[in-house]
């Protein structure tokens, strides 16, 4: 992993072979140590304890996978408006990807996916002043040249597993940086409403009627009809009835993974 990426001067790199969670080092950072502009990258090649959404587990081999998470000041965005910034990054991850191993889409909140398998999954942490968002974390981990998963993660993919071979991490990193930085830059020009529609046009199963499940346990089958600024995602069931569900509210019920469908060559 380089020091610095020499095409993205506002990044500031610090690279740590090991560490338990490159966002419980980021969130360690004192304000004074966030530049004013420009974003502070902490990257590892292993994580001791990695994790997802509501303290899940992150599955990730050695040296094998992007782990890596930045700090920045959104400058000028409101606190009740902080899900673009949400959009932003799972659209960057979604965008770099693609290319490499064909359509990849962003299920909500901000895990990425190729077809029904997850690829790459997100933290975004918040730091409020007043109405608006002093600072913003997040950390990001993208499953690249893992050839197998041994957890119990129900739907792993990597891209080795789909393209059969390695491909380069600094690179595929340094994309998704650069995709972020010209996101962000639309965000403060005003662009807000042109990154939501680019989101909802990227999103998992934008189209049609598909099964979900409320946090009791009731499913359902609807389709998505609006995500707020908040994240808050609204659903349209085929009777007309809408429901509004808050992250970890609903899910998506996912076709059974197939046991072994990588192409990996080894």
């Amino acid at each position: 992993m380089p020091t610095s990426f020499p095409q993205l001067p506002d990044w500031k790199h610090i690279h740590l072979p090991s560490t338990d969670s490159t966002m419980t080092r980021v969130k360690e950072l004192s304000p004074d140590e966030i530049p004013i502009e420009g974003f502070l990258l902490i990257t590892t090649d292993h994580q001791t304890a990695g994790h997802g959404q509501v303290n899940t587990h992150w599955e990730a081999a050695a040296g094998k996978n992007l782990l890596f998470s930045f700090a920045f000041r959104p400058q000028g965005m409101a606190a009740n408006r902080q899900f673009l910034l949400s959009e932003a990054l799972s659209l960057s991850v979604a965008e770099a990807l693609t290319p490499l191993v064909g359509e990849c889409r962003v299920k909500w909140p901000n895990d990425v996916y190729w077809h029904d398998r997850k690829i790459c999954g997100m933290l975004l942490d918040h730091v409020l002043c007043g109405s608006a968002i002093g600072i913003t974390r997040t950390g990001v981990g993208v499953n690249v040249n893992q050839p197998h998963f041994e957890g119990d993660a129900p739907n792993p993919v990597s891209v080795r597993q789909i393209l059969g071979h390695d491909v380069d991490r600094d690179a595929l990193l340094a994309d998704i940086l650069s995709r972020f930085s010209r996101h962000l830059s639309l965000l403060r020009s005003g662009g807000g409403d042109a990154l939501h529609r680019q989101y909802m046009h990227t999103l998992y199963r934008n189209e049609g009627y598909h099964p979900f499940r409320d946090a009791s346990g009731h499913p359902f089958e609807a389709r998505i009809a609006d995500i707020s600024p908040m994240g808050m995602l609204t659903l349209a069931e085929r009777n007309g009835n809408q429901r509004t569900f808050a992250f970890k509210e609903v899910s998506f019920v996912l076709p059974p993974t197939p046991s072994d469908d990588s192409k990996d060559n080894d």
